[in-house]
């Protein structure tokens, strides 16, 4: 993705005096679309083009007379919002460090809707997976595992009533010495190690096939594995990972000395979802889960994670408001697993 053409504001009164109206904000999306000047997408024309003053967004080629708007094929496309609105949306949601509900979000951008809230957060979230993205591991070992996520369902007394399965992977780095640490990275565990980069899924079961395409898509080839002795992961060995596996027998101490970090990770999404959210529904678990990631991700370089949130520069495919309350909606993430 190019690169912004200048360092990201890095505090609320910066942000504001960078993008103070809707000019400022077109700009932006305009020299990072295009770094090295407009090229019509209809006939590939270069060079400047027609402004219309009342209307910022949208810019008219002068050879073919085609508009274009600046938004088109990101999250913002189509939308009714002011683009003030949705760069304050931006800055909020990827600074603040334990995320915003979308009621929180209501009130601090002052809309008039709930729904308007709602929608934006998810299109938001949309933005967070990058297409194409690297699979981690390589040269770092990956722990991975699952969880059950969701609350006890009222009624139906305890157990796994209604919950939905979450496959996890994360990697383990070693941490550098504390001379060496750059202020804000991670502090690693008494072990001398931290966790990486993190991936996370709503699975439809714990079977073989639907954990082994998890595996695949999301670690590279021939990376050091730990999981524990569930047969799902079987034949990880044969898929060109360095696998051990480890029977865990209900052993908390085992699974605390054999995967420790991403025991970690489920402990604090959860902690993070009855919190910010006080819940959320399967249907958008897995953008929920995908805010989580784009936040464990980037929890040392906030400020840099803007323009991944509007989808700037790459292709977003965003949710509209009937895909959204009707079901239709399908994540990309989740896009093909059986």
């Amino acid at each position: 993705m190019p690169v912004p053409p200048k360092p990201f504001a890095t505090s609320l009164p910066a942000f504001q005096g960078r993008f103070p109206d809707e000019g400022a904000c077109a700009a932006y999306v305009e020299d990072v679309r295009w770094p090295d000047g407009f090229v019509c997408p209809y006939c590939a024309c270069r060079g400047e083009a027609y402004r219309i003053m009342t209307r910022p967004t949208v810019l008219q080629c002068r050879t073919c007379q085609r508009q274009v708007s600046l938004t088109s094929g990101t999250v913002m496309e189509r939308s009714h919002t002011a683009l003030c609105v949705w760069f304050w949306g931006a800055s909020l949601v990827s600074s603040h460090t334990p995320g915003m509900s979308a009621l929180q979000f209501q009130r601090q951008l002052g809309l008039g809707r709930y729904e308007t809230a709602f929608q934006m957060l998810h299109k938001l979230r949309a933005g967070m997976v990058r297409p194409n993205r690297d699979c981690i591991g390589g040269q770092w070992p990956v722990e991975i595992d699952e969880t059950l996520v969701g609350g006890r369902t009222r009624g139906e007394g305890r157990g796994v009533h209604h919950k939905a399965i979450v496959v996890g992977a994360v990697e383990v780095r070693q941490g550098k010495a504390e001379q060496t640490r750059k202020p804000g990275a991670a502090r690693p565990r008494r072990s001398g190690t931290y966790a990486g980069r993190l991936r996370l899924r709503v699975s439809p079961d714990r079977g073989k096939v639907a954990l082994e395409k998890f595996v695949t898509q999301n670690v590279a080839p021939g990376s050091h594995v730990a999981t524990d002795g569930w047969q799902g992961y079987d034949n990880l060995a044969n898929l060109g990972y360095d696998h051990k596996p480890v029977v865990m027998d209900g052993d908390p101490e085992k699974a605390e000395a054999h995967l420790p970090m991403i025991h970690l990770v489920f402990s604090n999404l959860k902690t993070w979802l009855r919190g910010t959210h006080h819940g959320v529904s399967q249907q958008h678990l897995q953008a929920y889960l995908n805010e989580f990631t784009f936040r464990f991700n980037r929890r040392f370089w906030p400020f840099n994670a803007f323009n991944s949130l509007l989808g700037i520069g790459v292709t977003a495919e965003a949710p509209t408001y009937e895909g959204l309350y009707s079901g239709k909606w399908v994540h990309p993430t989740l896009a093909g697993l059986p």
